[in-house]
């Protein structure tokens, strides 16, 4: 059976240059959808976070203007999180050991702006990604979970990621929702910096980008779309080993 670990954000707040404090966790889209369709998928999925904490929701992810699917929508995402227990009692990512990274197929990072405080500046987690990237494991992210992929680096010190095709929330995104000029760092800029090939679409479009085992969304609009690439990039693999047998 498959093994994912999905990595959240455990913070719920993110420090803008000018010093001010703006409220955010993870994306409800962005864990429900994937998750939702992983474990329809029969995988077995285990969450964890920075410290093992309490993963925090960006209540703005729950509004009727983010969610195009209305008030039906909205409930569904929060039954399902209600019935996460593992997001109440996550894994503490830092103590993960080789035999429990080892044991995964795939790691799957959701946004939200959290991730741009803490999975950007995980060694831990960088480490993880590393590892999982030498073994040929499948590594999904979505929105600003690419994130997540910033501390990834090989031990002669280059980016684990450098020359990958992939994708992330836009510059124009953060400009249109009116945080660029604040934002710590613009994420596409950032992974532009680190040597990825970064690739993007209209602006708020499912935009999905599969490049060896690396599987990135653009948006909280291209989660079920890094979802299903996820599951497809998995089967295969899974049938191609059975063939091999």
């Amino acid at each position: 059976m498959i093994r994912l670990l999905m990595v959240v954000t455990g913070v719920d707040h993110l420090t803008l240059i000018d010093g001010t404090i703006r409220k955010t966790g993870f994306w409800a889209e962005e864990l429900v959808v994937p998750h939702e369709l992983f474990k329809t998928a029969g995988f077995i999925v285990e969450i964890a976070t920075p410290g093992g904490v309490p993963a925090p929701l960006d209540q703005e992810s729950l509004t009727p203007e983010k969610n195009s699917g209305g008030s039906k929508v909205i409930k569904h995402f929060k039954e399902y999180l209600d019935s996460l227990e593992d997001l109440k009692h996550p894994l503490v990512l830092e103590r993960l050991s080789q035999a429990q990274v080892d044991s995964y197929d795939a790691i799957f990072l959701p946004g939200g702006h959290g991730p741009l405080q803490d999975l950007a500046h995980s060694p831990e987690l960088g480490e993880i990604l590393s590892r999982m990237q030498e073994d040929h494991k499948l590594i999904a992210a979505v929105c600003h979970g690419s994130a997540g992929l910033l501390p990834a680096t090989h031990a002669d010190g280059t980016w684990t990621f450098q020359g990958y095709r992939l994708t992330g929330f836009t510059n124009q995104e953060e400009h249109e929702v009116g945080l660029a000029a604040k934002m710590p760092f613009l994420l596409e800029t950032r992974l532009r910096d680190q040597g990825a090939d970064f690739q993007s679409g209209k602006s708020w479009m499912p935009y999905i980008i599969t490049d060896r085992n690396l599987v990135t969304g653009q948006n909280p609009t291209s989660s079920f779309g890094v979802a299903e690439a996820t599951i497809a990039w998995l089967s295969a693999q899974v049938s191609s080993s059975f063939q091999d047998a």
